[in-house]
């Protein structure tokens, strides 16, 4: 019966041990994530919190305001937005080229109010008689440095249209999704990134931009040089890259980063 005690007692301080050890590694994880990948990082974010017992602090807002408020000195462990902005972070010594890694791609997506004809977008030409034939339009402001929206700008002025469309166009009020207009009825023809797209109610998707006047943008991960523990941080890029994470990326319209 003793030696039975002291085994119990052994293995019951063995258990503690590990929970102290346990403890003493969870992390808390602060995140800066650009809109685009909310979806994706508020469907993972539990399941890596369950599967390795870090916590994740994450703050999700525009590309701008994202490299704004990193520039300005505001800490963080991992930055998620498009590679653009991750370089500019890079290029200012806030995180290392090497702790770069490709998240995800998204292509830039048309989209109706839920219900309405699609109309055709199949090619530049029958997309160019699509938006002009259109009442309103709305996709993401380039003045805020929207990727999805930039492009757009650009896709419109080499239709040649970009004139005629600014009469047209219905801007956010701040970044966002801009499905919510089509949905409401403000905007009859809504064009911003794919995930951004189906995140939103009351939409139907009609297709991506056809032909070269697509556009794919390249979400990235860093780990900031402010990262408070770089093997937490570490653990999360490397869970954004499992095939359970590849599941969720797909199913958010977006395909998981190159190897």
């Amino acid at each position: 019966m003793k030696i039975r005690s002291l085994v119990a007692a052994a293995n019951i301080g063995v258990m503690f041990l590990l929970a102290v050890g346990i403890a003493a590694e969870a992390a808390e994880v602060k995140v800066l994530s650009g809109i685009g990948m909310r979806p994706v990082m508020e469907d993972l974010g539990p399941k890596f919190e369950r599967a390795t017992g870090h916590k994740l602090a994450i703050t999700f807002a525009g590309l701008d305001a994202v490299v704004k408020r990193v520039q300005e000195g505001e800490t963080a462990d991992v930055v998620i937005i498009v590679r653009q902005g991750i370089d500019s972070l890079v290029k200012d010594g806030k995180a290392a080229a090497g702790n770069v890694t490709v998240i995800a791609r998204s292509g830039v997506g048309v989209a109706v109010r839920k219900g309405a004809l699609k109309p055709d977008i199949s090619s530049p030409e029958a997309l160019k008689r699509t938006l002009l034939a259109a009442k309103s339009i709305t996709y993401g402001n380039p003045a805020w440095n929207s990727p999805g929206g930039s492009h757009f700008a650009k896709v419109l002025d080499r239709l040649g249209i970009a004139n005629e469309m600014k009469s047209k166009t219905v801007f956010l009020p701040k970044p966002g999704p801009v499905g919510v207009l089509v949905a409401n009825g403000e905007a009859e023809i809504g064009v911003q990134q794919l995930p951004n797209l189906i995140s939103v109610a009351g939409i139907e998707i009609v297709g991506l931009l056809p032909g070269d006047l697509q556009d794919t943008i390249i979400l990235a991960a860093a780990i900031m040089g402010s990262a408070r523990d770089p093997a937490a941080s570490k653990a999360l890029v490397n869970f954004l890259r499992t095939p359970e994470a590849a599941i969720v990326i797909k199913a958010n319209g977006m395909e998981p980063g190159a190897p």
